[in-house]
């Protein structure tokens, strides 16, 4: 498969697309992101910016900033915290005004309350604050890239089960005689088992499905009581490439990040390192500076892969970290034991890494008492000069029991919602991280304001 280049009239179409729907939705930006966008071409040869003048309507009306709000929930956190110098602080900003931070990273878009990797969740999270946005990248059976969190989650994150389309998913809904949904807990949809058009007519809908259902309906409507359809009318899908222009448009710079094929590869003559080099492609033809863009994955393949065939995008490189792919062979990952631990942080550095983003519970630990600190871990990878990134908050449901997977040995410290500001706090100020992911951008930026974090 090849990747075919925007031409710039194709990207002043895409520039429309995008300001119209704004328009419709009522956001503001400034003009000049937009344009810069379109304005950047790229050298086909060594792969360097040029000036390309873009096909435009004679007239565009110019506009305006976009409205950036919190809305109700970090108020509601700071309120739940226990009584602590650090709250005081935090209540005293309440009155600040609302502002873009590239320390607050937009996770999927804003999938507390939005469908992931919607047109929807991305605008709003913008308008949340959030400096930078997540495409995780799939591809299609004809070779495009799509957002997805997973190649195989199109069952769980849009209709395509009450689509004639779930007829081409590798494990359809099996429906009886008796019109009852017979295997709930194996339906299967891929984006590699459908093409872009196909892909593009698909609407996003919340993260969940019931596996004990018994008809379609059941089977879709399982959202988390935590959680809201409230949102989820439009979930407008997008492809890298409209991405890739709705974050420009918004002023956000971008993170890739390069999903694990589910797929054999090569599939159908489409190998890994095309499927690597097509993400870096993308980029490259949309005009986005190496420095704006943060390519990621948890294969150290991939990252080297882009160290050895793009230097430059390399430099922003970031290896996602958990216990699945950075525990020692027979070891349980211990964040403060290094015995445990498949590579030491000395080696990912030496590697030609810059940047990792490890799982929030790997960089902070409790002392038993119920003050968090930082882990082993942080204070190594702090320690031989690597960035740290982490993921991601607002992503448990209600903090009462403990939080769960993200919060893991952390109990005795974690009872409340109002602790994520204490997690936010280690991280930032203890940790060093320089962003956070986060399903609700807006508890991020709030603190990220309050601290004056950029």
């Amino acid at each position: 498969m090849t990747i075919s280049k925007n031409s710039v009239n194709e990207r002043a179409q895409l520039y429309n697309a995008v300001l119209n729907r704004l328009r419709r939705q009522g956001s503001t930006l400034p003009l000049a992101i937009i344009s810069t966008f379109l304005l950047i071409g790229c050298n086909e040869d060594d792969g360097s910016s040029m000036i390309v003048p873009p096909t435009l309507p004679p007239t565009i009306e110019p506009i305006q900033s976009l409205a950036y709000t919190y809305g109700v929930r970090p108020f509601y956190l700071v309120n739940d915290m226990d009584e602590s110098p650090l709250k005081d602080e935090l209540l005293a900003c309440k009155g600040q005004t609302p502002s873009k931070t590239d320390f607050s990273i937009a996770h999927r878009g804003a999938p507390l309350q939005f469908p992931e990797h919607t047109y929807d969740g991305y605008v709003a999270s913008a308008q949340m604050g959030a400096g930078i946005l997540e495409c995780d990248v799939a591809f299609t059976n004809d070779g495009e890239l799509v957002c997805r969190h997973a190649q195989n989650d199109l069952h769980t994150t849009t209709n395509i089960v009450a689509t004639p389309l779930a007829n081409q998913c590798s494990v359809p809904p099996i429906i009886d005689a008796n019109g009852t949904l017979t295997n709930a807990a194996d339906i299967e949809c891929r984006t590699s088992d459908i093409s872009v058009t196909d892909f593009k007519s698909l609407t996003g809908k919340m993260d969940a499905v019931n596996t004990q259902a018994t008809s379609i309906s059941a089977y879709m409507n399982a959202t988390a009581p935590w959680r809201t359809d409230l949102y989820s009318q439009n979930g407008e899908v997008l492809t890298l490439k409209e991405h890739i222009a709705l974050a420009s448009s918004l002023g956000m710079k971008h993170t890739p990040e390069l999903k694990e094929p589910v797929v054999t590869m090569p599939f159908n003559g489409y190998s890994l390192d095309t499927y690597r080099q097509q993400l870096i492609d993308t980029y490259k033809v949309a005009g986005v500076h190496t420095s704006d863009v943060y390519p990621q994955s948890f294969n150290l393949a991939d990252i080297d892969y882009w160290i050895n065939n793009e230097p430059n995008y390399a430099n922003n490189a970031v290896y996602l970290i958990d216990d699945s792919n950075e525990s020692a062979a027979g070891k349980i990952f211990d964040k403060n034991d290094p015995t445990t631990w498949k590579h030491s942080l000395a080696e990912l550095k030496a590697r030609g890494i810059n940047i990792i983003a490890p799982a929030t519970w790997l960089l902070v630990t409790s002392d038993g008492n119920g003050k968090l600190l930082p882990s082993a871990y942080a204070l190594q990878a702090k320690a031989n000069g690597l960035d740290i990134l982490t993921w991601s908050l607002e992503r448990s449901g209600p903090l009462k029991s403990g939080g769960g997977w993200y919060y893991s040995g952390l109990s005795d410290a974690i009872n409340n919602d109002g602790d994520i500001m204490n997690v936010i706090d280690v991280l930032a100020q203890e940790v060093g991280v320089k962003g956070i992911f986060s399903d609700w951008p807006a508890t991020v930026s709030y603190y990220a304001n309050c601290k004056g974090l950029k």
